[in-house]
């Protein structure tokens, strides 16, 4: 099965951004989403539930490069029907994958996660 991409909502310095729709889990479980080119340190995501209870899972890292891969997979459980949890920012060391890129599992289908990416600098 495809993974489903989530682009960058860049956040804007100085400035404002119009609340994006977010990507929509279609096929979560058995398909994962990514984040290509991640950059784990400023990404953060906000994952809106529309359904049942369930664990958002943030994937870790391959060794190389993440060093830190072995401290497992990050779960975070995001309340049921209008739940909506903030998650991250990320460490490199124990999410990004061998291709720079950080993948992310849906227990159901009834969520949309935004990836928003922190400017470094103004």
């Amino acid at each position: 099965m495809a993974t489903t991409q989530i682009p960058y909502s860049a956040l804007v310095p100085n400035s404002s951004l119009t609340d994006p729709a977010g990507t929509t889990t279609v096929v979560a479980p058995t398909n994962n989403m990514q984040i290509s080119d991640a950059f784990p340190e400023l990404t953060v995501l906000r994952v809106v539930n529309t359904g049942i209870e369930q664990d958002i899972t943030i994937k870790a890292g391959a060794h190389p490069p993440a060093l830190a891969a072995g401290q497992g997979d990050l779960v975070v459980t995001v309340a049921a029907t209008t739940g909506v949890q903030w998650i991250g920012p990320f460490e490199s060391g124990r999410f990004v994958q061998a291709d720079g890129s950080m993948l992310i599992e849906a227990e159901t289908v009834n969520a949309t996660i935004t990836a928003f990416k922190v400017p470094r600098n103004t």
